[in-house]
């Protein structure tokens, strides 16, 4: 893509909490600056690795599971190092974000900067809504995300 800030978005928008991701990339569209492109994604790793290939900064919003109080959003720069063992990327199917952060880490294939924002979810049932907790979250991490493109 050769962009030089990419903000991704993960999750299945059918699955609860698991939207979290993609409701903040779909709440920045409109709000980045010029040249700042946002996108969602299924969390394909191959689609997410083409999508911040080039990228300066590529910004990966995703719902987690680490023990934390449901809406919590942390930040992780997961340039240098893997994310804490403690955390664990929502993802509906066998390979997700975490999953693309280390293939790409090991071909050598990550962003010059790679930060994650994650979002505690705990309802990522099929067809469920998403938790009051987690809807109120997206507005804290598009914040968040915004001033870290901004700032870029």
């Amino acid at each position: 893509m050769g962009d030089a800030v990419v903000v991704i978005g993960v999750g299945n928008p059918d699955r609860g909490d698991d939207a979290a991701g993609r409701r903040v990339a779909a709440a920045l569209r409109g709000a980045v600056p010029g040249g700042v492109v946002v996108m969602e994604s299924d969390g394909d790793p191959a689609a997410i690795m083409d999508a911040w290939s080039g990228a300066d900064l590529a910004v990966v919003v995703d719902a987690m599971v680490s023990g934390s109080v449901a809406g919590t959003v942390r930040r992780f720069d997961a340039t240098a190092t893997p994310l804490p063992h403690s955390v664990n990327l929502a993802s509906t199917h066998g390979m997700g974000a975490a999953e693309a952060i280390e293939l790409a880490r090991s071909l050598e294939r990550l962003p010059l900067r790679l930060l994650v924002y994650g979002i505690e979810g705990t309802d990522f049932h099929p067809g469920h809504e998403m938790s009051p907790a987690v809807a109120d979250a997206v507005e804290v991490a598009r914040g968040m995300v915004l001033a870290e493109v901004c700032d870029a």
